[in-house]
Parts: structure tokens; C-alpha cells; sequence
């Protein structure tokens, strides 16, 4: 496989201009910090980015089952899942391989044989970007669940507080019931 022997001997240009093109789907000052910051402790954003597609190439070239993808790409998507990318910003950035490589390696795709194994490539990073897709609806998922059990935990926390609920317990389980608030002028209150 030529183009992959050509991908493996650039492969730390290829990522740098990945992870360059990834960097500017944040906004200025954030890319920045992302590029400038190496300390992976002081950015871990970047340096789990900078690591993740750095496996990621090697899964593209190399080859590799869907739980080697998935632990690669799970860090990736999550951070941009939490930092409210939209879908196609989430997971757009996978794409940007294919333009790097086709841009890269322009005169050797001319050859039949090349442009071959460039479709077969391209197939895998559209492939990875679908996996991507998915990973990032399950975390959204996760996060709106998380959000939804919170804002069910607060109202009930200000019902208690209010008096309007009350905990009776049962031998099975615990049993939530409506507490009727006084009528005034009743003389049993």
C-alpha cells in the first residue's frame, strides 16, 4: 500500500495540520492557548486532542477493531460534546483529514493505483466520523439526563422545603405523598 507508506513516513506533519485545523473550530483566544500551552496538565483539552489524533491517524493507517476507535475518539467527542459543539461541529473535524491528505499528496493521487487507496482511506475517515456521531449523541444523552435528573432533584428539594411533600416510609419502599396546606381559620391547625 503506497499511500499508507506515504502517510507513515509524514505522519508528524499530517498530525500537526490536523490538529491545527481541529484548533480552529474553537474561538481565537481558546485556539491560541490550545496550540501555544503543551503542558498537559494546564491543557488538557489540547493535549488529550493532540493524543487522540495522533492514535487516530495510526488506526486510519494501521488499522484497527471498533473498541481501539472508540477509546481514541470517546475523549475527543466528550470534551466537544460538553463544550455544546453541534453535531456537525462536534464531529466535522475527522473530515479535515481527508482535504490535508488530498492537498499533501496531490501528484502521487494522480496515479490510478494511489487514488485507489485513497478512496479506501477516505471510506475509513467518513467511517470514523460516523463512530463519531454516535459517540457524541450518547454523550449528549448522558449530559441531558444528568440535567434533567438535577432540575428534578431541586424542585424536589424546594417542594420539601416548602411543605408540600413528605417522606412516609413503607416496609417496601419510600412513598411520596402530597401534604395538604393549611385552610385558614381552620382550628386543627
Amino acid at each position: 500500500m503506497q499511500l499508507n507508506k506515504l502517510l507513515s513516513q509524514r505522519k508528524a506533519d499530517m498530525v500537526k495540520r490536523w490538529f491545527d485545523e481541529v484548533v480552529k473550530t474553537y474561538p481565537g483566544e481558546t485556539a491560541q492557548f490550545l496550540k501555544r500551552q503543551k503542558n498537559q496538565f494546564a491543557n488538557p483539552v489540547g493535549s488529550t486532542t493532540q493524543n487522540g489524533l495522533e492514535a487516530l491517524f495510526d488506526v486510519l493507517i494501521q488499522g484497527g477493531d471498533s473498541e481501539a476507535v472508540n477509546s481514541f475518539l470517546d475523549p475527543i467527542i466528550r470534551i466537544r460534546a460538553l463544550q455544546n459543539f453541534t453535531p456537525s461541529q462536534a464531529t466535522s473535524f475527522i473530515l479535515f483529514l481527508k482535504n490535508i491528505v488530498k492537498e499533501s499528496f496531490r501528484k502521487e493521487i494522480a496515479d490510478p493505483q494511489v487514488m485507489e487507496e485513497y478512496l479506501e482511506f477516505t471510506s475509513r475517515v467518513d467511517d470514523l466520523c460516523l463512530t463519531a456521531f454516535d459517540i457524541y449523541a450518547k454523550c449528549r444523552e448522558t449530559l441531558y439526563q444528568i440535567q434533567s435528573n438535577e432540575m428534578r432533584n431541586r424542585t424536589f428539594r424546594a417542594f420539601e422545603r416548602a411543605g408540600l411533600v413528605k417522606d412516609i416510609p413503607d416496609e417496601e419502599s419510600p412513598c411520596l405523598r402530597p401534604v395538604k396546606p393549611p385552610v385558614s381559620g381552620d382550628c386543627n391547625t
